[in-house]
């Protein structure tokens, strides 16, 4: 599995966060060729929110949620 991570930034206060989409069935390379059209579609949904950067990596298994 592959994960687009991206940090999201509200435009009101300027906080920002770590975000994610999880993707299977996909490559790093296609992340990477698909993240830009995917982040369009998670800022056109989440208006007061810009993307400040974003990176492709693999799902780290070995950390769980508490």
């Amino acid at each position: 599995m592959i994960e687009l991570v991206f940090v999201a930034c509200f435009s009101v206060s300027n906080s920002c966060e770590e975000r994610s989409m999880v993707f299977t069935d996909v490559t790093p390379m296609t992340c990477m060729i698909g993240a830009q059209p995917e982040l369009a579609k998670w800022v056109e949904e989440h208006p007061n929110w810009k993307v400040s950067r974003w990176s492709c990596r693999y799902v780290d298994r070995s950390q769980k949620d508490i």
